[in-house]
């Protein structure tokens, strides 16, 4: 069952235990990363997947540590390889307090308080230098949500900013299509300030290669510390990215995929079983032509 998110004030959604099947990995060659708003569409005329359903989870999610670390822990697939910042391929630390976690942070239903954040998002390069993104089954409306980017230990050193508007692609609007699992969110200024100014922003990339290697960061609900792992993607299917990094539990939903070579964000927890069906494997849906769209759109 997916499990990346614990839902908008406290309430976590019902899930069922049956999921549609996907196609199994395959095996595709590199494709040129386009650059921000590029719409060049890989796949016109995109068929809808099923929607995927939700099942009850058995347990709650544990009381916020803000103290707390993940240990690092290797995932299944990790290699002797290391990342840039040293740490081995397929590991889940703290993410360090740098300018790219920075513009990751917590979704909170409200005030900017621990244990009241049930989602991750990310600042992104926008003209109205106002937007963030994450996943669409996060939230379907604004509903009092705040962002508060960099959240550390329950404190907010950037502000929390209060998102005024939702926008998602048609498939995910009208059925709930995994393939279509993102959503950017406007945030309203902040003593004067658009966020994008305070913080900076990623640049959006489309049509990514499959095989990129990436930085995954999310907020654990359970925790008040961002976590990082660094790996390289695979394709799970027609339209969805796979990545092995242990660790990622409810909560991270919404975490951005950094390409390691361009800065890019390429992709989002969320898509096929909203994001995973373990803690140790997450997914994608596909950045094409059409959140390029939807970017322009929110633009």
């Amino acid at each position: 069952m997916g499990r990346r998110h614990t839902g908008q004030d406290g309430h976590r959604p019902l899930r069922t235990a049956a999921l549609t099947s996907f196609l199994a990995v395959g095996v595709v060659g590199a494709l040129t990363a386009a650059g921000l708003l590029a719409a060049h569409p890989r796949h016109p005329g995109r068929p809808s997947s099923d929607t995927v359903a939700l099942a009850v989870p058995t347990t709650a999610a544990p009381t916020p540590t803000p103290s707390s670390s993940p240990s690092p822990s290797p995932s299944p697939s990790s290699s002797a390889s290391l990342a840039p910042e040293g740490v081995p391929l397929g590991v889940t630390t703290t993410a360090p307090d740098d300018a790219e976690s920075r513009r990751v942070g917590a979704l909170f239903s409200g005030q900017a308080t621990p244990g009241n954040h049930f989602c991750t998002a990310s600042v992104i390069d926008s003209p109205g230098r106002n937007l963030i993104l994450t996943a669409a089954h996060c939230l379907s409306g604004a509903n009092g949500t705040t962002f508060a980017p960099g959240y550390r230990d329950g404190r907010a050193p950037y502000g929390s900013w209060r998102v005024t508007k939702v926008y998602t692609a048609d498939g995910w609007r009208n059925g709930g299509d995994p393939d279509e699992d993102f959503a950017i969110l406007a945030v309203a200024p902040n003593d004067g300030r658009q966020i994008e100014d305070a913080v900076g922003g990623n640049l959006l990339g489309t049509d990514a290669p499959w095989t990129a290697r990436v930085r995954l960061y999310g907020y654990p609900a359970s925790t008040e510390l961002p976590i990082r792992c660094t790996n390289t993607t695979t394709r799970q299917d027609t339209y969805q990215r796979r990545i092995d990094c242990p660790a990622f539990p409810g909560g991270t939903s919404g975490g951005p995929f950094v390409d390691t070579d361009t800065g890019e964000v390429i992709g989002v927890i969320g898509g096929y079983q909203q994001g995973g069906d373990t803690a140790d494997t997450s997914y994608s849906a596909a950045f094409d032509h059409t959140i390029a769209e939807l970017l322009a759109e929110a633009s």
